[in-house]
């Protein structure tokens, strides 16, 4: 066994939120074909204020790697949550201060839509 066979291979939530990604756009699309522009690009910021935090996240809390390297493991996952969940309500902030006008039916829902993307993602994307 070699020193690469003793590596875990790191989750695939780089995967996760390329596909959040990709259903805020196909989303956003799907409401400026359907609707309005007003509409499109609430859908748009609500799947972008899903996402972007989470792409955060996952960026900062798979920095390390092994037995090693347990207690900074550790501490990015606590750090990385604190700076998602700030990020997150920062963002909502953003949209609601800054944004007119928007559509906030449109905007919930397609952040919801993405969320659920994130919890029914172990479906889609096998290991």
């Amino acid at each position: 066994m070699g020193a690469k066979s003793a590596q875990l291979q790191r989750p695939k939530v780089l995967r996760v939120v390329g596909l959040q990604a990709i259903v805020t756009l196909l989303v956003a699309v799907g409401c400026y074909l359907m609707t309005d522009p007003v509409a499109a690009y609430s859908a748009l910021l609500g799947g972008v204020v899903c996402f972007l935090p989470n792409l955060y996240f996952a960026w900062e809390s798979f920095r390390h790697q092994g037995a090693q390297a347990a207690k900074q493991i550790v501490r990015s996952f606590y750090k990385a949550e604190a700076v998602k969940f700030g990020l997150t309500a920062v963002l909502f902030a953003l949209v609601f201060a800054l944004v007119r006008p928007l559509n906030p039916i449109y905007f919930f829902l397609t952040y919801v839509v993405v969320q659920v993307v994130h919890w029914l993602s172990p479906l889609v994307i096998k290991r």
